[in-house]
């Protein structure tokens, strides 16, 4: 086994690039993938988001690449638009220093620009599986000296129903190749393709406790759905994040979750399937670039997110089956830095949390909601913590009369206790409506494998189908199925009906709950 990048004999133009990056040793995925891929085999990864699966296949198809040949050499299948670009977007870096581009196609983005792009001719195609059929129907790629197809996330091609279209695009592909496949489990429908189309495959499994859980500290709350909302403010309030994602199970609630942080005064924007592609590029990039600091997403929008410096992960809703807590989870600790995530358990989910803990052998550690007490005395600390690092800055010169003149009217202490007042940040109150939802419990049987195929149905409702005017099959949003949608609005009167009891008003503020409002002490 390699232990660092310089002894996988890597040309020196990739090195560079790996040093850049700032990467200094290979993940286990890297390891062990990197040699069998550059050799040729076909492969096998089993392995979770953010173990390092884009450079484990990115770095061999750039070592294999010829340069004297243009167009695509390699082909790299992505379930979402969002996974494709960044997967693209971490080859392009890997390749700085070559004369290679990946290109990213997928829907939602203006035809016309791809063709353009493609008649450059790029060596590397990142697609999603519709927009790629559509180009082969077309004939604007040309496949015919595809040496590499890797496929991404396969398991979540298979829940997004795409595996008929794996297998067309497979179909078409010349049959002397090197395919690879990565997935977090592996559904029969993906072990069916490899025994199909993969040749004496070599297998690499990285347990997926490994991939989250050392250095994320785990906390959950028990609460009532109704004082989600409060309790996050306060969360924030109290832990200031520098990059934080926040987790829900519906576009409903993405959306109101986001308005409503809005409302409260922080920097926040939603993310999910029903957004514009421009949009959905315009929030990634802010968050990315620190404009926001709070992203509200649904788990089929935040699928393939890799975004450096996240700090704080809080699960608003619970997740419904231990590989997507994973998922979830899995986007802060990366890169040596530890995180914090944060979960939210109704009391009737204390079950699945259970189940949880089990699958990634680590007890959660129980929280409290935080007091008034507890937010005033976090806000106090960082104006303290804001003081003392402006003190130490230069440019204070201009300031130094003022702050003598004063000093001779009031004492040190009230002058400083003053400014620490000024400076510290007062809860919001602004009212703000979150519907209620009830919680999902379908279970899994097991964290592996089983009913994989149901995971959609139980936290955002099945991918549907988006249809362009000559009916075929495009991206899959996160909108609910009729079904689905049938159920939601049961909901919707159900806690209609639950709120004209209590009142009258259906439209029933938080404030109103159980729970004491933000302003008062718990």
């Amino acid at each position: 086994m390699y232990d660092t990048f310089m002894e996988l004999g890597l040309v020196p133009e990739i090195m560079k690039a790996i040093k850049d990056m700032g990467f200094e040793e290979p993940t286990p995925i890297q390891k062990a993938s990197i040699p069998a891929a550059t050799a040729g085999k076909d492969l096998i990864g089993q392995a979770q988001t953010g173990t390092g699966k884009t450079a484990a296949f990115g770095i061999p198809i750039l070592e294999r690449i010829d340069l004297k040949r243009p167009g695509p050499q390699a082909v790299v299948l992505s379930p979402t638009r969002e996974l494709a670009i960044q997967s693209a977007e971490e080859i392009n870096k890997l390749a700085q220093y070559l004369p290679i581009h990946a290109l990213p196609i997928y829907g939602g983005q203006d035809i016309e620009r791809q063709f353009r792009a493609l008649r450059k001719k790029p060596n590397i195609i990142v697609a999603t599986p519709g927009r790629l059929m559509d180009h082969m129907r077309r004939g604007t790629i040309d496949l015919s000296h595809v040496q590499i197809l890797v496929l991404d996330e396969g398991d979540e091609m298979v829940d997004m129903g795409f595996i008929d279209d794996i297998r067309n695009i497979l179909s078409a592909m010349p049959e002397e190749r090197q395919t690879m496949f990565f997935s977090a489990t592996m559904p029969g429908p993906i072990r069916e393709l490899a025994e199909s189309f993969l040749k004496d495959p070599e297998l690499v499994k990285i347990k997926a406790a490994t991939v989250t859980i050392d250095l994320v500290e785990q906390e959950y709350i028990e609460l009532p759905d109704r004082q989600k909302f409060d309790c996050l403010c306060r969360l924030l309030d109290m832990e200031n994040p520098e990059l934080a994602i926040v987790f829900v199970r519906t576009k409903r609630r993405d959306d109101e979750v986001t308005e409503a942080l809005k409302k409260r005064g922080y920097m926040a924007e939603g993310l999910h399937g029903d957004l514009s592609q421009q949009k959905r590029d315009t929030v990634v990039r802010q968050f990315k670039e620190g404009t926001i600091d709070i992203l509200v997403a649904t788990d089929v929008a935040a699928r393939g997110l890799d975004i450096s410096g996240v700090t704080h992960v809080y699960n608003f809703d619970m997740p419904q089956d231990p590989e997507i807590y994973v998922h979830r989870v899995g986007r802060t600790g990366r890169a040596g830095q530890t995180g914090l995530a944060m979960t939210f358990v109704v009391s009737r989910e204390m079950g699945q949390l259970r189940d949880i803990e089990r699958a990634i052998r680590r007890k959660i550690t129980r929280k409290s909601i935080p007091t008034l007490s507890d937010v005033i005395e976090g806000n106090q600390r960082a104006a303290i913590e804001s003081l003392q690092e402006t003190a130490q800055t230069e440019g204070l010169e201009e300031y130094r009369e003022n702050a003598e003149e004063l000093l001779n009217d009031i004492d040190s202490v009230s002058l400083v206790s003053a400014a620490i007042k000024l400076l510290t940040k007062q809860p919001d109150v602004t009212p703000v409506n979150i519907t209620e939802e009830r919680p999902q419990f379908k279970r899994r049987k097991g964290f592996d494998g089983g009913q994989r195929g149901e995971r959609r149905r139980r936290f955002e409702g099945n991918h549907k189908e988006r249809k362009h005017g000559n009916g075929r099959k495009e991206e899959y949003s996160d909108n609910h199925k009729a079904r689905k949608h049938s159920e939601d609005k049961k909901d919707e009167h159900s806690g209609s009906h639950k709120a004209k009891k209590h009142g009258g008003d259906k439209k029933r503020n938080i404030h109103d709950s159980v729970f004491k409002p933000y302003f008062k002490e718990i």
